[in-house]
């Protein structure tokens, strides 16, 4: 095993930035066209170029994605109670909470480590309005029976799809399941706008609303129409999400190449569990999640704590779950009792670093700590 000891701390994900001079003859334009803010001409040139790379017919860029799924719960003027999943980032109960709704956990799949349709079906009140699944590391939430739960009970569906940017499903967008779908574009996504997020939505009609609630609720000069927000994307953010358009291919060969090579040489390690992507559907490598489970030599903790005493900065996406949280563990729905697989599944989740510029070299010092570690602890 290499000599680690002084080596730089590794990320388990890191922005990627193009060449600067790729940046520059954008930032003039804006300069040109006297236009920073406020549904200028690059940001709908951005819309326009996300509809065509993602297969979307209708998006709405935002300023970042947690006021997205602020405005999406809005636009669909969702109330009472919403049921959404403990195995996510804060974001996604948070928007629901900002709303004034009420967030009711339920289980997740031990497969997929989305939310469990029949958990989501127990878990309907009559004050039940919508559900807000998370595609978890850009796996696909099951979202033919989640559609078909949604229609039996008149129920409303967003998609937390912060993760699963390019994901397809059965050759389509997984964007255009549910009523609505939430990108992010924060630095640590697969595509980024430094900040930014977005809605994909079905319609015309729609896609305006969005526009209006964003704008403060703006209509026209004289008439405000609704209770808005400031979530607009700027221009430096929609020229830089132009720029990364144009890598995002490269960056996603990159990643699965990453990916394919912990897959190699982590397989058939006794107690680590490689994650994959569910049938019918595309990876975009978003994430390399592992679980630790009890035949490995050391706990997940341990194993975590061992990496980064190495300079290796792994996350425990995610633990604790949201539900754990001061914030709302006083929820009936956070009980433990409530959330047996997601709570299993928050202590023995790992993820491993994964971004385009981890070099071959870095990647391989990354593993052999995990395997020796595993050596020197069995023997």
């Amino acid at each position: 095993m290499m000599n680690d000891t002084k080596a730089a701390v590794v990320p388990v994900t890191q922005p990627f930035l193009p060449p600067l001079e790729e940046f520059m003859p954008w930032l003039e334009q804006i300069w040109k066209n006297r236009w920073v803010t406020n549904d200028g001409p690059l940001h709908h040139q951005l819309e326009q170029a996300l509809c065509e790379h993602l297969g979307v017919e209708y998006i709405s860029l935002f300023s970042n994605g947690t006021l997205a799924l602020i405005a999406a719960l809005q636009a669909l003027d969702i109330t009472g109670e919403v049921i959404t999943t403990p195995f996510s980032f804060v974001a996604t109960t948070h928007a629901i909470h900002w709303n004034g709704i009420k967030p009711v956990f339920a289980d997740i799949d031990p497969v997929s480590l989305n939310l469990d349709p029949a958990r989501i079906e127990a878990a309907i009140t009559p004050a039940t309005r919508a559900i807000m699944p998370v595609h978890v590391y850009g796996n696909p939430c099951d979202v033919e029976a989640i559609e078909r739960i949604a229609q039996r009970h008149d129920l409303k569906v967003i998609y937390d799809a912060a993760h699963a940017f390019g994901v397809r499903f059965r050759e389509r967008s997984i964007l255009s399941f549910g009523d609505m779908s939430v990108l992010s574009f924060h630095g640590t996504k697969i595509f980024h706008t430094f900040e930014g997020g977005a809605i994909v939505c079905r319609d015309a009609q729609m896609k305006r609303r969005i526009d209006q609630l964003k704008n403060f609720g703006i209509q026209d000069e004289v008439t405000v129409i609704g209770h808005g927000i400031n979530g607009k994307m700027n221009e430096v953010q929609a020229a830089f999400g132009l720029v990364q358009l144009q890598h995002v291919d490269a960056t996603h060969a990159a990643r699965a190449r990453i990916d394919q090579h912990y897959r190699e040489r982590l397989a058939g390690v006794k107690g680590l569990h490689l994650h994959r992507m569910l049938a019918d559907s595309s990876a975009n490598y978003a994430y390399f999640p592992v679980l630790v489970t009890p035949e490995f030599p050391l706990s997940r903790d341990e194993l975590y704590a061992e990496l980064r005493a190495r300079q290796i900065a792994v996350r425990r996406y995610f633990y604790p779950l949201i539900s754990a949280f001061p914030a709302y563990c006083d929820l009936a729905s956070a009980v433990r009792e409530n959330l047996p697989v997601a709570e299993q599944i928050s202590q023995q989740v790992l993820c491993l670093p994964i971004f385009p510029m981890l070099e071959r070299e870095v990647q391989d010092r990354i593993i052999d700590i995990v395997l020796a570690t595993a050596v020197a602890r069995a023997a």
